[in-house]
């Protein structure tokens, strides 16, 4: 996983994938397994898709699987940010059978959460293919699953908005009404902000873009603003600030909020409302 997509630290996938095996095998493991499936039993198994999409999230798949078996055989058939179709083969498996049972749900619930998420990103992108607007992810995420979540954004051919309040400044409305105004709240900002921290505001009327313009912010948030709204703004902003439309973007609205001339276009939707995608492990007994 590395290229334009970055990489996942290790420690995160580690993190994740242990919490979950823990959550998953309780007090006692597996006890189905245990009963059934005699102890130094081997088994070939594969991930296959059952419906078309895009791949996130191997490498979790890959730990979750490693953790119960150290020596399981692991063969990537694609990689991450690739697109299937149904019956497509996404990996193949080879190992101990019951700790191939015992890691097959929590592979299966991070790959496919995270290729649900990359799925529909695809979707959004795909739609404003057609213009500059670039699809971006926001906080709107699974607590504790933040970072793997926009990984999947990024799969899927999306970007990444902040990560945390850490990162960069969002001046957003309850800042605003609470400091007095967009002046005196990107004035803050500013006074506050090292060399390398951007100041976004948001916005959601023409006459708060205007003067946050003329405060002097970088990016600029367009609030619920509907298409005609949105051109005006890209007229008046004039290049000046880097413009982001958001709230309330779905796949029926979004070329046409593209098409007014925005640079980005942020969503929620993508993380906190993505379908999973329906993959499957089948295994079968070694000889």
């Amino acid at each position: 996983m590395s290229g334009a997509l970055g990489v996942l630290p290790p420690m995160l996938i580690e993190d994740a994938v242990d919490l979950a095996l823990k959550e998953d095998l309780g007090r006692a493991g597996d006890i189905t397994s245990a009963a059934i499936i005699p102890a130094d039993a081997r088994a070939d198994a594969v991930i296959a898709a059952r419906r078309p999409g895009v791949i996130a999230g191997l490498a979790l798949a890959e730990a979750a699987l490693r953790r119960m078996d150290a020596a399981v055989a692991f063969e990537l058939a694609l990689g991450d940010a690739s697109r299937v179709e149904p019956g497509a083969i996404v990996a193949r498996i080879s190992g101990n059978a019951r700790a191939i049972l015992a890691a097959e749900r929590v592979a299966l619930n991070f790959l496919g959460h995270l290729s649900g998420i990359a799925t529909l990103t695809r979707r959004y992108v795909d739609a404003v293919a057609h213009t500059r607007a670039r699809i971006a992810c926001t906080r709107k995420t699974t607590p504790g699953l933040r970072a793997l979540e926009k990984f999947a954004v990024r799969c899927g051919g999306g970007m990444n908005h902040r990560f945390g309040l850490d990162d960069a400044m969002l001046v957003k409305d309850n800042h605003i009404a609470v400091s007095g105004g967009v002046t005196e709240a990107v004035r803050r900002a500013k006074a506050f902000a090292g060399h390398l921290v951007r100041i976004e505001v948001e916005v959601d009327t023409l006459d708060q873009l205007e003067e946050a313009l003329a405060a002097g912010a970088e990016a600029i948030l367009l609030d619920n603003m509907p298409p005609d709204m949105l051109r005006q703004a890209v007229a008046i902003a004039g290049g000046r600030a880097v413009l982001e439309a958001s709230g309330g973007v779905t796949l029926d609205s979004v070329a046409a909020i593209a098409e007014s001339g925005v640079d980005f276009i942020s969503s929620g939707a993508i993380t906190h409302s993505a379908p999973a995608l329906d993959l499957g492990l089948d295994m079968s007994v070694c000889p």
